[in-house]
């Protein structure tokens, strides 16, 4: 038997239900935000990613997807599944001119996403992800609009003991002093770094700071290290940036703490990184993550464009909602008369109301049962209810039954 690659799934049934209550309510709640859906390939240039994530990431280095494709007769090039869609966004930005109308855009997405990593609950080779992108702002509102956008969806998942943990970066001259001064405290400690923050040290060590091994997180917590590390090395405009930002969220009510060790995972940030967090199941967990990448379109072709934007993964998300989510038919209908029960099943979506009826003429019993477990309301359609036109309707969550005898009075519960 041919099975599913490992790191992937199949998304069906209860599961494909709650996934699309997941899109619909980030659809909704990005477009009434005035973003607007993009669709980009599912594979890109390596090039975009090589230049766009940057080669000082484990995304870069080790999770991409990459393909030779042509041959030599035919100019062989190299293509790679998007690992990110920030990049892909970026490069469809600009090969459209879309910085000639006026900002900000903005722009929403859903979709897959491939890495190659080992694969484990909530993280799988091919994953998705809704994010979006705002192109044009400069000035702390578009920083301000993104986390709050993104707070906005996590609440109408429920999602409502959220933390929003930030930082700035400054800009590239900060991020250089403070490179600078990270190198020159670790150098002493270089030797007992993992391998990957070796190479970090060198081409980014910023990145040091994301790293998740225990050795090298011990060494973060020297004194000396802390002091450079807590150290504000943000010149007068990012840091009043940063201050700008702070008292908007103050005035959004959304509950925010700085985090100084938050760098994000990806080359292009710059000034303000952020994380949001929840522990719906249990403890605190990332459930998405952004900031801003002011210098990413001009690195990539385009003109100086600022831009800011986040990400979330979808099978993270469904993991914190699928007990929330479980979404129950409006009606079912229960008769052993197949052709009424289909008629009226038909009626009711035609009203756009979710119906269903039984397809086998089971006992009243079985479909009660089934109708139990699969809807809000039963319509009970016997011989009596069929013979003097009206409905019996049983509220299946409060085991209530009442008579309705016309079928306005059904599209009211």
């Amino acid at each position: 038997m041919i099975k599913a690659q490992r790191g992937t799934k199949d998304i069906f049934g209860e599961e494909a239900i709650i996934w699309q209550w997941i899109f619909e309510n980030a659809k909704n709640v990005f477009q009434n935000a005035n973003f607007t859906e993009i669709k980009t390939p599912i594979f890109e240039a390596t090039e975009l990613f090589n230049r766009g994530v940057g080669d000082s990431t484990d995304i870069v280095n080790k999770e991409m997807y990459t393909f030779s494709v042509g041959g030599v007769e035919k100019n062989e090039t190299s293509i790679t599944l998007r690992p990110e869609n920030t990049a892909g966004v970026v490069r469809s930005f600009i090969e459209h001119n879309l910085n000639r109308q006026s900002p900000p855009q903005k722009f929403w997405y859903f979709g897959p996403m491939f890495r190659y990593e080992r694969p484990q609950a909530g993280r799988q080779r091919q994953f998705y992800q809704a994010g979006v992108e705002l192109f044009g702002i400069k000035e702390p509102t578009a920083d301000a609009e993104v986390i709050l956008t993104a707070v906005n969806f996590l609440k109408t998942l429920g999602l409502n003991n959220l933390k929003v943990e930030l930082n700035t970066l400054g800009c590239p001259k900060c991020k250089n002093s403070y490179k600078q001064s990270i190198k020159k405290v670790l150098a002493p400690y270089l030797k007992d770094l993992c391998d990957d923050c070796k190479m970090r040290y060198e081409k980014n060590p910023l990145r040091i700071l994301d790293c998740k091994n225990e050795n090298c997180k011990i060494i973060f917590e020297k004194e000396e290290i802390k002091n450079v590390i807590l150290k504000d090395y943000v010149c007068e405009e990012c840091s009043e940036h940063f201050k700008e930002l702070k008292n908007y969220l103050d005035e959004l009510n959304i509950d925010y703490s700085v985090n100084k060790m938050l760098v994000r995972g990806l080359d292009y940030y710059n000034r303000t990184v952020f994380e949001i967090k929840s522990d719906a199941l249990g403890s605190q967990s990332a459930v998405c993550g952004g900031g801003r990448y002011d210098g990413l379109v001009e690195m990539l072709g385009g003109a100086p464009t600022p831009a800011v934007g986040f990400a979330m993964g979808v099978e993270r998300l469904y993991a914190l909602v699928q007990k929330k989510a479980t979404k129950k038919l409006d009606f079912f209908v229960v008769s052993d008369n197949s052709k009424e029960a289909l008629k009226l099943t038909q009626k009711l979506r035609l009203k756009e109301k979710s119906a269903e009826f039984d397809f086998q003429k089971r006992k009243f019993s079985k479909q009660l049962e089934k109708a139990s477990k699969t809807a809000k309301y039963a319509i009970i359609l016997g011989e009596d209810e069929l013979s003097n036109n009206f409905f019996s309707v049983k509220n299946l969550s409060t085991g209530e039954q009442n008579t309705i005898k016309n079928f306005d009075e059904l599209l009211n519960l």
